[in-house]
């Protein structure tokens, strides 16, 4: 999927894709700076893609990373587990737990929100990054929207409270940061 693809916005496609087919996707693009490289990178892995390759590039890797991304095991037969603290959430089953029993109900874009959180933890997230995550099928998402969705987010990871750990932090003029060390077991399931 070439980014600057037609009047479509390439990144919107990989979502639309990811919804409906489970397909191997590698995202091109003709970005030259480093800086838009890495925010380019981590948006549209965090959207679905598997492999991400800048122009130019010689034929050679591209087919190494076509059969790479074939051979890679697909999205939902993988079930990761993400721990931060006391809570666990599920990728297979799409949930978030505190402890053993205590289910929290999760927005799809909640849920959205929450893993591209867990899967850079440390890292700032711009809003544009987060808009793009949060994305759910073609539900249009609003750059303030975004703020509604992590004060949400944070209600329900107990952040309201004066005694909570402060899981999403503000980063002023930047975005948001996940606050927390996150370990992820990655379990098998079996093909049907």
């Amino acid at each position: 999927m070439d980014l600057s693809f037609g009047r479509e916005d390439g990144l919107r496609l990989i979502r639309d894709f990811g919804a409906k087919m489970d397909l191997p996707i590698i995202i091109i693009s003709s970005s030259s700076g480093e800086d838009l490289d890495v925010a380019d990178k981590v948006t549209g892995l965090g959207t679905g893609a598997r492999d991400y390759i800048t122009k130019p590039f010689d034929l050679p890797e591209l087919l190494a990373r076509v059969r790479a991304a074939l051979r890679g095991p697909r999205e939902r037969d993988r079930n990761r587990i993400f721990h931060f603290d006391d809570w666990r959430v599920s990728t297979k089953r799409r949930r978030l737990r505190q402890g053993t029993d205590h289910e929290i109900k999760l927005t799809a874009g909640e849920f959205n929100l929450l893993m591209a959180f867990l899967k850079n933890p440390g890292r700032v997230l711009s809003r544009e990054q987060l808009l793009a995550a949060t994305r759910v099928y073609d539900q249009e998402v609003f750059d303030r929207s975004i703020d509604v969705q992590i004060l949400r987010l944070r209600r329900k990871l107990g952040q309201h409270t004066g005694s909570s750990p402060q899981y999403i932090r503000t980063e002023r003029g930047a975005g948001y940061v996940f606050n927390s060390v996150v370990k992820v077991d990655e379990l098998r399931t079996r093909s049907h």
